[in-house]
């Protein structure tokens, strides 16, 4: 079973990688990046599950948690491009995200005290900063639920940084994970580090053109004249 997963899992990865690039190049909200999105969507997806079987095949628990959260920041970050309203997927996306910090709080402290046994697919200091993302993007789901709706600006800012979170995932696995695909001189190099971290200053700078823009500020209600009859 391992090959066909494995063959999936580096379509998906591929797939993902160049569709995501593509989708942070494009103008937003324009047909392109819409498109460009699903299809970064799906194969991340697709790489997520994949690689949650591996991980499961090999006993990995590093990947096995890490497949989660892609899927979780993934599919929430979809979902907040796509609808205004919550529902029960929201819902159902909180208890993972809750669930998943709790894993991975508590691989990163046995990580600190059993060094010896430890996985080394996932170190201490990785865990303690994916349990950190995750409590901060359960407590963005929490406060979601709490106003019944969001902004424009709201959900662009939560789609925005959970897909280039996950962009990173797919960024940090291939360029620092996967170094041996790549030339000998290549290896350990800057360039594959700033390739890996590359989605973060892009996530920045259209976190900060969608706080300052016009365009995603909250507009106050309407009021037309009435038109006397």
């Amino acid at each position: 079973m391992r090959l066909p997963l494995l063959i999936l899992h580096i379509l998906g990865g591929s797939i993902g990688l160049l569709s995501g690039t593509f989708a942070i190049a494009v103008r937003k909200g324009s047909t392109l990046h819409r498109d460009s999105g699903n299809v970064f969507t799906i194969a991340m997806l697709t790489l997520a599950l994949s690689g949650l079987c591996l991980a499961i095949l090999k006993s990995q628990t590093g990947n096995i948690i890490g497949s989660v959260i892609t899927f979780y920041m993934i599919s929430t970050a979809w979902l907040a491009g796509r609808r205004r309203n919550t529902g029960s997927l929201d819902w159902a996306a909180l208890v993972v995200g809750i669930g998943g910090a709790a894993a991975i709080l508590t691989l990163a402290i046995h990580s600190v005290r059993n060094p010896a046994t430890a996985d080394p697919n996932a170190p201490a200091g990785m865990a303690f900063f994916m349990a950190a993302v995750l409590v901060l993007a359960a407590s963005g789901d929490i406060r979601m639920f709490a106003r019944g709706q969001s902004s424009s600006r709201q959900r662009i800012t939560r789609h925005l940084w959970r897909m280039c979170f996950g962009l990173f995932i797919a960024t940090g696995s291939f360029f620092l994970g996967q170094q041996q695909v790549f030339p000998a001189f290549l290896r350990g190099s800057l360039f594959l580090t700033v390739l890996a971290v590359l989605p973060f200053p892009l996530m920045i700078y259209w976190l900060i053109r969608v706080r300052f823009k016009n365009a995603y500020r909250i507009q106050p209600p309407h009021n037309p004249t009435p038109v006397s009859l």
